[in-house]
C-alpha cells in the first residue's frame, strides 16, 4: 500500500487560494464519502488550518491526479490553479513531511504547538468518518511520538512565537499602552484562547468574546474578566472596542466594510487594529481600503514570525534528526510488517502442500501400499513441490541477469555455509 500526501501550504499559495480549498466542518461527511469513492484511496485524513490544506491518503501510488481533479471539483476550482501551488510527497517523503509538520518545523511559526493538537483533531475526525485504517493510524501515532520527543528533547517550543503572539505583537505598533484599549476577539477556539492570554499578558483588561454559541464566548470572556456575546451582536459593539482579532471556521466573513463604516464614523475615526487569521477570511478584504484601519492577514504576520526564527534554529536541527530517526523507524516497521505478512503466505502454501501429500500418502497406506515405499514417495513429492517454483524463479532471474538472487538464495538457506561444513580437507583424510 503506497502513502501519498499532497496538499498547499503558506509557502505555496497566498491566503486567497488557501481560504477557496480551506474544508469547513460542515462538509467534511461529505468530502470524505467523495475522496475515497473517487480517489482510488481506501485511507484518507484531512488537515485544514489558516496556513496549509493537506490530505494524507493510504492506497493506490498513483492516486495524486485524481485526488487534484475531486479537490479542485469539490471547492469549485480550475484544477490546472490548484496543481500550480500543490505539492505531492510519496512514501518516505510522505512520512517525513507529516513528522515534521507535527514537530512545527514546517509551520509559518517555527516550532509552534498548535499544528500538533489539529493534526491530532485531524486524525480523530478520520476516525469518526471511518476513513483511517491500520495503515494511517500506525502513521499518526507514530508520528505523533516523533513529535513529542521533539518536544521534550530539544527547546524547540521554549517561549514559543505562534500566530497569536504575532498579532497581539503587532498591536504595539498601533497602541502603546494597551491596558486603555477594548479587544473582540471573535471565536472560541484554541487560537482564540492563546490570543487572549497574550492581549492579557500585553495590557489589555477589557474583552468581549463573539461567538457563534454563546455558552463558550461567555466561557472564554469570563475567564479573562469580560462578556461574551453571539455573532449577530457584533455591530452593536463595533464601535466600542479598538482590537478585533478573528479566527472562526465560518465559510462566509463574519465582519463586513458597511459594519466597520459605521462603526468608525460612531467613534470619529479612532483606528481600529484588526488581524483576521482564519482561513476563509472573517473580515472583508475591502476593509482594508478604510482610512484608520490597520487590517493585517496571517500572510502579514510573517515578518514578526521570522524575526524569531533565528533563536530556534540550533533546536530546529536536533528536531530534524529525531524526525529523521523517526522517519527511519516507520519505515523499518513496515519492513517487518511486510516481512511477516510474506512469511506467513509462504508458510501457508507449504502448509497446503504438504495436507495434499499427506492426504496422498494416507490413501496409499489405505490401499495396502508398502509403507516404506509411501513415506520416500512423500517425502520425494514433498520436496519437488516445495523446490519446483522456487528453481524455475531463480533459472528465470539468472538468464535474465538477476544473478542477485542466486546470492540470495544461497543466504537463504545458508548454502556457502554447508558447502564449508561437507568440503573434505587433506588434513581430515
Amino acid at each position: 500500500m503506497a502513502l501519498v500526501t499532497l496538499g498547499i501550504n503558506h509557502r505555496t499559495a497566498p491566503v486567497e487560494l488557501r481560504e477557496r480549498v480551506a474544508f469547513t466542518p460542515e462538509r467534511m461527511a461529505e468530502a470524505f464519502a467523495e475522496l475515497r469513492a473517487t480517489s482510488g484511496a481506501t485511507e484518507a485524513a484531512i488537515l485544514s488550518t489558516c496556513n496549509r490544506t493537506e490530505l494524507y491518503l493510504a492506497g493506490d501510488d498513483d492516486c495524486a491526479p485524481m485526488v487534484l481533479r475531486w479537490m479542485a471539483g469539490f471547492h469549485g476550482m480550475d484544477a490546472a490553479e490548484l496543481e500550480e501551488a500543490l505539492y505531492v510527497h510519496r512514501d518516505g517523503d510522505a512520512v517525513r513531511h507529516m513528522m515534521r509538520v507535527a514537530a512545527g518545523l514546517d509551520s509559518m511559526v517555527l516550532g509552534e504547538p498548535q499544528i500538533l493538537g489539529q493534526l491530532k483533531d485531524a486524525y480523530s475526525l478520520a476516525r469518526e468518518h471511518g476513513a483511517s485504517g491500520s495503515f494511517l493510524s500506525r502513521l499518526f501515532e507514530h508520528t505523533f511520538s516523533v513529535a513529542k520527543r521533539v518536544r521534550t528533547q530539544t527547546a524547540i517550543g521554549e517561549n514559543p512565537v505562534s500566530v497569536a503572539y504575532a498579532a497581539v505583537s503587532m498591536a504595539h505598533h498601533i497602541f502603546a499602552d494597551m491596558s486603555r484599549n477594548k479587544a473582540l476577539l471573535i471565536g472560541a477556539g484554541k487560537t482564540i484562547e492563546l490570543v487572549a492570554r497574550h492581549l492579557a499578558d500585553a495590557g489589555v483588561k477589557d474583552f468581549l468574546v463573539a461567538n457563534r454559541t454563546l455558552e463558550r464566548a461567555q466561557a472564554l470572556a469570563e475567564s479573562r474578566g469580560g462578556k461574551g456575546i453571539v455573532l449577530s451582536e457584533i455591530p452593536e459593539h463595533l464601535a466600542d472596542v479598538d482590537i478585533i482579532i478573528s479566527s472562526t471556521a465560518s465559510p462566509l466573513p463574519i465582519l463586513g466594510k458597511g459594519a466597520v463604516e459605521r462603526a468608525l464614523k460612531k467613534r470619529k475615526h479612532r483606528p481600529y487594529f484588526m488581524v483576521d487569521i482564519a482561513v476563509p477570511r472573517d473580515i472583508e478584504p475591502e476593509v482594508a481600503s478604510l482610512d484608520d484601519v490597520y487590517l493585517y492577514t496571517v500572510d502579514d504576520l510573517r515578518q514578526v514570525i521570522e524575526e524569531n526564527i533565528r533563536s530556534r534554529e540550533g533546536a530546529a536541527r536536533e528536531a530534524e534528526n529525531l524526525v529523521a530517526s523517526g522517519v527511519q523507524d516507520f519505515l523499518n516497521q513496515l519492513r517487518a510488517l511486510d516481512a511477516v505478512s510474506t512469511l506467513k503466505q509462504f508458510r501457508q502454501r507449504a502448509e497446503l502442500l504438504r495436507d495434499a501429500e499427506t492426504e496422498k500418502a494416507l490413501r496409499a497406506l489405505r490401499n495396502g501400499t508398502d509403507p516404506e515405499t509411501v513415506l520416500r514417495s512423500m517425502a520425494r513429492g514433498l520436496t519437488n513441490k516445495l523446490l519446483h517454483e522456487p528453481s524455475v524463479q531463480v533459472r528465470k532471474a539468472t538468464t535474465e541477469g538477476r544473478t542477485e538472487v542466486t546470492e540470495w538464495l544461497r543466504e537463504l538457506h545458508q548454502l556457502d555455509a554447508l558447502d564449508a561444513d561437507t568440503t573434505t580437507t587433506p588434513e581430515k583424510l
